[in-house]
């Protein structure tokens, strides 16, 4: 019988957290942009390196593989259309991707966007989303390479996973996402104890992520782009899409925060 699973948070650079999962034998590397902190908690929990995955093509998601593989000969999986050289199986929407060692199997997610290949893992039993730069908690990535219009399809396809989902996204971005949002839905109460719990647990030294869908879909305005209320704050603001369709209003929110203080 396998041992259950578990998940490491391990901080990176300023603001990034890399993922392990881990049975207490075996591990897996999510978006190791820094291979010093991965070896450093791989030696301290006794864990053998099995694969490494990856979201998208960026420098603090993939710059630490070269020294991971020089560690450990593993395979890399990563976006089947992100330019990753590293990568050795790579993946698209609707594929299935079992890690035997661990019993795990995840499904993968087509979420272009933030980059154009950007790809997301989610694992159905444990409900676990690693979603790279795509979610974040409050918020969303940057549209580096892709249209507004895809990265509302690729947050559609995100926010229609389970409720109880633990999203776990790259960055420390939570508070500056959360003021964010409350400028745009001030008068949204779960929003208002979700910065309070937030605030609190940074207070602490504490991660705010992995976040939970319900949580989002409740107070993360890229998420809820739909909603009289927020396009309410956007009229407010005086950033109201000029024309008003779905994707304008989606690409008025991702604007205003571009150049939020």
């Amino acid at each position: 019988m396998k041992n259950s699973l578990s998940i490491l948070t391990v901080p990176a650079f300023d603001d990034n957290y890399l993922w392990i999962i881990h049975d207490g034998q075996h591990a897996v590397v999510v978006d190791p942009g820094d291979a010093t902190p991965i070896l450093a908690a791989l030696t301290l929990h006794r864990l053998q390196l099995s694969a490494i995955l990856l979201t998208h093509h960026h420098a603090d998601h993939v710059g630490g593989v070269p020294a991971l593989l020089q560690y450990a000969a593993v395979p890399v999986y990563g976006p089947k259309n992100d330019n990753i050289a590293a990568v050795t199986h790579p993946l698209g929407q609707d594929d299935k991707l079992t890690i035997e060692v661990l019993g795990l199997t995840l499904h993968i997610i087509d979420v272009p966007g933030h980059t154009a290949g950007h790809i997301a893992y989610f694992a159905p039993e444990q409900h676990w989303l690693f979603c790279g730069d795509t979610l974040f908690a409050g918020g969303c990535g940057r549209l580096f390479e892709g249209s507004p219009k895809q990265m509302l399809a690729s947050l559609d396809k995100l926010a229609a996973l389970p409720d109880d989902t633990l999203v776990h996204c790259a960055h420390e971005y939570t508070l500056s996402n959360l003021r964010f949002a409350l400028a745009l839905e001030p008068e949204n109460s779960a929003l208002r104890q979700r910065m309070l719990s937030a605030q609190s647990m940074r207070q602490n030294g504490l991660a705010t992520v992995p976040s939970v869908l319900a949580l989002e879909k409740q107070t993360n305005p890229f998420l809820r782009s739909r909603v009289a209320s927020i396009r309410k704050g956007l009229l407010v603001a005086g950033k109201h899409p000029a024309d008003g369709d779905e994707v304008s209003y989606f690409a008025a929110i991702r604007e205003w925060k571009n150049n939020f203080a």
